[in-house]
């Protein structure tokens, strides 16, 4: 997969066998509908709604006019604040087809996030649900006077209901005008940015990343070699379509390669995917450890038929080993795949392959992906030798153009080579595998040792009763920082503190064994499933310092 330069020192360097696709979003389209006109493009289950590659693309282009009736141009920003829809994919392949900038609005945006991330990057359109799980998106918008979302000049609802103040989604369907959307394209460019996803503010306000048609068409269409996606195949895919992982490992994915998009639900549910996976004859799965943990444990596994599963994808953070066994062994997904990446970089950096030994598959994050590059470096910015860790930093054309408006935070991402550095610590093999040990700011520091939580958390993962866990470190007079363990366990299970303790004692180091054991029910989330580690932090830290008192 990736060529190895005779070199003792951390640098990769992928194949370039396969060339890069050099088109845009709407050229590969163009493609799907006149390759696979029949074939199924996407169903969104509790939509009850089944499209085929002509359907979609159909669809898209009739949206697309209408988005040009609106006076939308190329550059112009349209957001869409939505959980997983129909709509949703429309509108991204629609705005790719104009040139406009798709601005994805995280669901779980509250009205202060909402207006930030609105006027940030100048949104002129929005595309919102009416409303998702406890959240009124539409009184939402309301509160916003118009004085505070200067340039926001349309909002369009999503569904059958009307709202004052708002266009219909039919509004916007279009008949369609070959033509102009030809002449539209005419202008188009693969480098041109094409989608800003906002990136996690744990500290200081989110970030737009800015990605092009280049940068995510070609993620996608590689991330799918590499699982082996053909026309036939299903993806399950319960994952956000505001995050990477959902818009361009799902649905790009699936554009460039010909397979179907199957879309449970609106949000991840355990149940919806075992019943999406067995009607629907999905053969790949894509998740977090999180959502694989929650499908594996639900009374009712037992009773669904997934053999049609051989492939898949788990991203997002690292994956238990204990849970990648059981996805294989219990789920039928014999050629799952780990990835590894970020948003700023289109997102996938690294993948297993299908056919990596086991070990690797359940060890690594896999080999650097073609036309990229990667490399390790220590604090100052040294290439270090292999199999010593320090910050990976991967360089190509995955890479982000840079967070909208924001140059400093830019530059302070990549370095004048070109080079982004991720903030993930992790090790090179002498075969190329990487290995991501935690982030650079998931580090805690024990009387001076440096301590990565990966490793711990790894190691817990072993005990019979332990369901999920996560390490952090909370503060301590006398080191600095001490080890907490913040540990999900199986029903019914009679476990005290101590007996973790004593599992770990002569196993690992004993400044890793945690002096802290606490048992929660379920941890702090985003909704793209990755744990809020500086939340889960703060309530570690007020937990101890509770008990402590309470001696």
């Amino acid at each position: 997969m990736s060529e190895q330069p005779s070199t003792k020192l951390s640098y990769v360097k992928g194949t370039t066998a396969v060339p890069l696709i050099e088109h845009t979003i709407g050229k590969a389209l163009d493609r799907a509908r006149a390759e696979w006109p029949e074939e199924l493009a996407m169903v969104s289950r509790h939509q009850g709604i089944r499209w085929t590659w002509q359907e979609l693309a159909d669809e898209a282009d009739s949206v697309a006019c209408g988005l040009l009736s609106l006076g939308v141009t190329c550059g112009d920003r349209v957001a869409i604040w939505s959980p997983n829809r129909a709509e949703w994919v429309v509108l991204q392949l629609a705005t790719a087809r104009i040139g406009a900038i798709l601005v994805n609005i995280n669901p779980a945006y509250r009205v202060t996030e909402l207006e930030y991330a609105l006027n940030k990057v100048g949104c002129s359109v929005l595309v919102t649900a009416p409303s998702f799980k406890t959240t009124d998106y539409v009184r939402t918008i309301r509160e916003l006077p118009p004085a505070r979302l200067p340039l926001l000049r349309t909002c369009i609802s999503l569904g059958d209901e009307e709202h004052d103040g708002f266009l219909p989604w039919s509004a916007l369907r279009s008949p369609k005008a070959p033509d102009l959307l030809a002449q539209t394209e005419a202008c188009l460019c693969p480098i041109d940015p094409i989608n800003i996803q906002f990136t996690s503010g744990t500290t200081g306000s989110p970030k737009g990343a800015t990605l092009s048609h280049r940068n995510i068409l070609n993620n996608g269409y590689f991330v799918g070699r590499q699982i082996g996606l053909q026309p036939h195949d299903r993806i399950c895919i319960p994952v956000p379509l505001h995050h990477c992982f959902g818009m361009v490992m799902g649905n790009l994915a699936c554009l460039t390669h010909g397979a179907a998009m199957v879309y449970p639900d609106e949000s991840f549910d355990p149940l919806s995917v075992l019943r999406s996976v067995e009607a629907e004859h999905c053969s790949a799965l894509y998740g977090v450890p999180t959502m694989f943990i929650a499908i594996l444990n639900h009374p009712d596994f037992d009773t669904f038929d997934l053999s049609s599963l051989r492939t898949g994808i788990m991203a997002g953070s690292p994956c238990p080993e204990k849970i990648m066994r059981q996805v294989i062994d219990s789920m039928h997904m014999s050629e799952v795949t780990i990835a590894y990446g970020m948003t700023e970089t289109s997102p996938v950096s690294s993948q297993t392959d299908r056919d990596d030994p086991l070990q690797e598959r359940v060890t690594t994050v896999g080999r650097i992906q073609p036309h990229l590059e990667m490399k390790v470096v220590d604090s100052q910015g040294e290439t270090v030798p292999r199999g010593v860790p320090g910050e990976l930093c991967t360089r190509g054309y995955s890479v982000m153009r840079g967070y909208w408006d924001d140059p400093e935070r830019t530059a302070e991402a990549i370095d004048p080579e070109g080079w982004m550095h991720t903030g993930d610590v992790g090790t090179l093999d002498s075969n190329g595998y990487c290995r991501v040990t935690g982030r650079l700011k998931d580090m805690l520091i024990r009387g001076g040792e440096n301590i990565y939580p990966r490793e711990i958390e790894e190691f817990l993962m072993r005990h019979p009763a332990v369901i999920d866990v996560q390490v952090v470190g909370v503060p301590d007079e006398k080191y600095g920082e001490e080890v907490c363990a913040c540990i999900i366990m199986k029903d019914g299970s009679e476990v005290l503190p101590e007996d973790i303790r004593a599992f770990c004692r002569g196993q690992i180091a004993h400044y890793k064994v945690p002096r802290h054991v606490v048992f929660v029910g379920e941890f702090p989330m985003t909704i793209s499933g990755k744990v809020q580690k500086y939340v889960l932090r703060e309530e570690a830290a007020a937990l101890v310092t509770d008990a402590n008192a309470a001696r």
